[in-house]
C-alpha cells in the first residue's frame, strides 16, 4: 500500500512552511541527496540511500536518538516527496511540498506522529516535532544560501 498524505487521525501533527530565496533545483538536490544530509543538517548524525531517491527505496539515518528507516512512498520530481516509517514505536509519515512563487520556492512540510510513546505523551511529542522541523527548515534555508554564493 502506497502512502500519499499524512495520517490526519494522528495524534501529532505538524505542519510548517518557509519561502526560500533559491532555485527549486539546488532546493529539491539538497532535499532529494540523502546521503550528503550530513554536510548541512545539524540535527542528523548519518544518512544513507543506496541507490536513487524512488518510491520503494529505504533510506536509513539518524536523528534524535532514534534510528530510522524510512520507505519512499511517493516522489513528484521538483515538486513533493512523501516518505515514513517506524522508529522507536513512532510511526511518522513525512510530506513535503515545493512549489515555485514570485520570491523563491515556497517549502511545505507536514508530518504525523502516531504510535505507543506519542500516545503517552503527546504534548512532549508535539513539541519535539516542531522544533525538529523548525530546524531542518532552517538549516535547509541556510544550505541554499551557502551554495548560491
Amino acid at each position: 500500500m502506497t502512502i500519499l498524505d499524512i495520517d490526519r487521525t494522528a495524534p501529532v501533527i505538524v505542519r510548517q512552511e518557509v519561502t526560500v530565496d533559491a532555485s527549486i533545483e539546488l532546493l529539491w538536490r539538497l532535499h532529494t541527496d540523502v546521503n550528503r544530509w550530513t554536510s548541512w543538517r545539524s540535527d542528523v548524525g548519518s544518512a544513507r540511500l543506496p541507490g536513487p531517491f524512488a518510491p520503494g527505496a529505504v533510506f536509513h539515518w539518524a536523528t534524535g536518538g532514534l534510528e530510522i528507516a524510512s520507505a519512499i512512498q511517493a516522489v513528484d520530481p521538483g515538486r513533493r516527496t512523501v516518505w515514513g516509517g517506524p522508529a522507536g514505536g513512532i510511526v511518522g509519515i513525512h510530506v513535503w511540498s515545493f512549489s515555485v512563487v514570485d520570491d523563491g520556492v515556497r517549502i511545505v512540510t507536514e508530518e504525523s506522529w502516531s504510535g505507543e510513546p506519542i500516545a503517552a505523551d503527546p504534548a512532549r511529542a508535539q513539541s519535539m516535532l516542531d522544533a525538529s522541523i523548525a530546524v531542518w527548515l532552517r538549516d535547509l534555508e541556510r544550505a541554499a544560501a551557502a551554495r548560491q554564493g
